[in-house]
């Protein structure tokens, strides 16, 4: 006989679905693995947490470049309805804090009030981060954050939905969080929620750090107003778009979740430029010797060999390039307007903006941003608190809640309560 019927021999059995199963599950864990797995510097904070985070992020943005590619939408309109699925939470008072959603001068904010404490409360606005593009002050992240404020420092925080880009570009982001300032700092909103004139800061993470920069500059050279902010706070605030060669762009550049080629987009988009663009930025034609729109005094305001320490430096050597592509900040004036930029205003301008709080990152690209500010306010003559985080990342201080705390993400934001608590 032949085949299977052969004396003695037994026909092999398929492999039960147990090991099948367990089979599957081995190559779908390495390909995750293989899709999760990113080489990250060595002092970071949690990498598995970081990782995790961008594989994330990096799905939502390839799925939205697709979305986006086959003309479905526009890809940020993908990634502002996954956030919103994900993380927008409505309006929930909780034994400590009242909260509500209202608006400040008609542009849209949720309210956090203490409950009890003293009569008259300290007063935060906030602006959230986001490339001015996504995000809200409605997400569970930053109603945890604001929750907290209220709480421990019996405040009434502000946070504002400023309009987001591509629909709204510069300067409407920038006119709505003035808007909403000024509707803060009037009398009939101090009143209203019984909030201390003399002790009103404004603040925000990121894209809104560059919004808070923006606005305390042009509010302090009002004259006209009663009531001034008395601190700024600004988390790896985001503060300039001609030199994408900083120290931190350059050893950051791969570094998650803020990769340079992302933040590049999210300044051409926030311009309402051209994304074609976006191959000049990354090689600093932009701001070129050539262009007639960048002068020599334009340029000293971020010089980062004279406004950085050695230790951020290091080995990293600027890329100022001859000849690039002359012409870009005539189509793209924005680029040196100081209300888009803030680190480019006049040593006047921020000798007269209030005693300031600077967290930066070491593995954010954005850090010589926040450094230089730094520098350029004490040159100014105003109290700076530098915060730096050797092992922090963009956007860590919003991961201070589970699911994805990180100790990072707590050690700042309780830092940055902290400072708002001795110095507000």
């Amino acid at each position: 006989m032949s085949g299977w019927f052969r004396a003695g021999t037994v026909p092999p059995l398929p492999p039960p679905p147990v090991m099948r199963l367990h089979l599957a599950g081995a190559v779908l864990l390495s390909a995750v693995a293989y899709y999760v797995y990113l080489p990250l510097p060595s002092g970071v904070s949690e990498p598995w947490k970081l990782m995790l985070l961008d594989a994330l992020f990096r799905s939502f943005m390839q799925a939205s470049d697709v979305a986006h590619a086959l003309g479905v939408c526009h890809r940020v309109h993908l990634l502002n309805q996954v956030v919103s699925w994900v993380e927008v939470i409505e309006a929930r008072s909780c034994p400590a804090v009242h909260v509500t959603d209202s608006s400040l001068g008609g542009v849209p904010a949720r309210v956090f009030q203490p409950k009890g404490g003293r009569k008259l409360k300290r007063g935060v606005i906030y602006f959230h981060g986001g490339g001015w593009a996504l995000g809200s002050g409605r997400m569970r992240s930053y109603d945890l954050l604001c929750r907290k404020m209220a709480e421990d420092l019996d405040a009434v925080v502000m946070s504002v939905d400023y309009r987001l880009a591509p629909e709204a570009v510069f300067p409407d982001q920038y006119h709505d969080a003035l808007v909403a300032s000024r509707a803060f700092l009037s009398a009939q909103v101090l009143e209203r929620y019984s909030i201390d004139p003399e002790r009103v800061c404004v603040s925000g993470d990121s894209a809104g750090g560059n919004l808070a920069a923006a606005v305390t500059q042009e509010l302090s050279s009002d004259d006209s107003l009663a009531v001034k902010f008395k601190v700024q706070a600004l988390i790896y605030p985001v503060l300039q778009a001609l030199d994408f060669y900083t120290p931190s762009y350059q050893q950051n550049k791969a570094v998650p979740i803020l990769y340079r080629p992302i933040m590049a987009r999210f300044w051409l988009q926030y311009l309402g430029a051209d994304p074609s663009l976006e191959p000049l930025l990354l090689a600093n034609n932009h701001s070129s010797l050539d262009q007639p729109a960048i002068g020599a005094n334009t340029r000293s305001k971020l010089d980062w060999t004279s406004l950085l320490p050695g230790e951020r430096k290091k080995h990293f050597r600027p890329l100022v390039k001859e000849t690039g592509s002359p012409g870009v900040v005539g189509k793209v004036p924005a680029l040196v307007d100081v209300r888009a930029a803030p680190l480019l205003a006049e040593q006047g301008v921020l000798g007269r903006t209030p005693k300031a709080y600077v967290m930066t990152c070491e593995y954010d690209v954005l850090r010589d941003d926040g450094l230089m500010y730094v520098k350029r306010l004490q040159d100014a003559g105003v109290s700076v608190t530098s915060d730096h985080y050797e092992d922090g990342f963009h956007g860590c201080m919003v991961f201070a809640f589970l699911p994805m705390m990180s100790s990072v993400g707590q050690r700042s934001m309780n830092n940055f309560i902290s400072w708002l608590d001795h110095n507000l």
